[in-house]
């Protein structure tokens, strides 16, 4: 089964050939009348005028939708109490680099941002359940989701930033066509990057999964196994680890295997293809607070320029793609 079957396919395009019809003028020799010819060049005068015309109201128009947009920011930022502040939970590069950027165009406006750093996947999750953090910025929306359903909790993503490039790694082999049976796999441990790390494998033909989990599967939901993969679960962040520990073939994120063999994208043997950024690491919130001119306007600075510009630069690199 494919990660998400009929997202790849291609839209076929038909091209159709430009006809240029060319109207012929036969004078039949007769010489051509200088009024008809004078009033010919008028029409095409008040044509002229009124395409002119038709052109200044778009710009008009267009000037004047520009203006309602800056009002409505204008409005957005007035109903933001002067003294709230935009505290952001976050952990690990980049995402700490964004927010700080974010915080940076916050402040730029006059308002007042915050980095909350935590030390694990869980606890920039509890601080903006529990208000201790008006938003966080660390995952992507399925690992989100697991929080909720298990801690009951109501937190929403209010926008999508960029997909970190994961891949499998292999301290052992030079190609994937060079894995053998029996090869011992390391994924990551939680309910959804393991499933992130099953549908890369199954993407590139190494196992089969059924169809009964469709968005978390688990090592119960693998259907065939031809390699004869023996699966080893580590904590996300620590699944870099295990490419130091000689295991075949490693899933990580470019943070963490860049940090613990020095290692990059390029350097992964098979990467995942997720062409609709299901895995996004985005801005999530408290859904009560998800519709507020705060929510807004902190979508605007995790959109800016300086973010813009950071997150292309790593894109360059490999590292990412941007998802806005």
């Amino acid at each position: 089964m494919e990660l998400r079957q009929g997202l790849l396919k291609k839209l076929g395009m038909v091209t159709a050939a430009s006809l240029v019809l060319v109207a012929c003028n036969d004078n039949g020799g007769q010489e051509a009348d200088p009024t008809q010819e004078s009033e010919e060049n008028t029409g095409q005068t008040d044509d002229q005028a009124e395409d002119q015309n038709d052109s200044q109201d778009d710009t008009d128009n267009q000037g004047e939708a520009d203006n309602q947009e800056d009002d409505q920011a204008e409005d957005t930022a007035s109903d933001i109490p002067e003294d709230f502040n935009f505290s952001i939970a976050s952990h690990t590069t980049p995402m700490v680099d964004v927010v700080e950027l974010a915080i940076e165009e916050l402040e730029d406006q006059g308002f007042q941002g915050e980095l909350v750093p935590v030390n694990d996947n869980i606890q920039y999750n509890e601080a903006v359940l529990n208000d201790e953090a008006f938003a966080s910025f660390a995952q992507h929306e399925p690992f989100m989701e697991i929080f909720n359903e298990e801690r009951d909790g109501d937190l929403v993503a209010i926008q999508k930033i960029y997909n970190a490039i994961v891949g499998f790694y292999s301290p052992n082999y030079d190609s994937i066509d060079d894995l053998e049976e029996g090869a011992e796999v390391v994924i990551a441990g939680d309910m959804a990057n393991t499933a992130r790390s099953l549908f890369i494998l199954e993407q590139h033909d190494l196992i089969t999964l059924d169809d009964e989990e469709e968005l978390f599967p688990s090592l119960d939901n693998i259907e065939d196994n031809p390699y004869d993969l023996q699966f080893v679960e580590l904590e996300v962040s620590n699944t870099a680890q295990g490419y130091l520990d000689g295991y075949d073939l490693v899933f990580a994120y470019p943070t963490f295997i860049e940090q613990a063999a020095g290692l990059t994208p390029d350097d992964a043997l098979i990467l995942e293809e997720d062409p609709d950024n299901l895995f996004a690491i985005s801005v999530v919130v408290r859904e009560e607070n998800a519709d507020t001119p705060e929510a807004e306007k902190l979508k605007e600075a995790f959109t800016s320029d300086r973010v813009t510009e950071f997150l292309d630069d790593l894109a360059e690199d490999g590292h990412l793609e941007r998802a806005f």
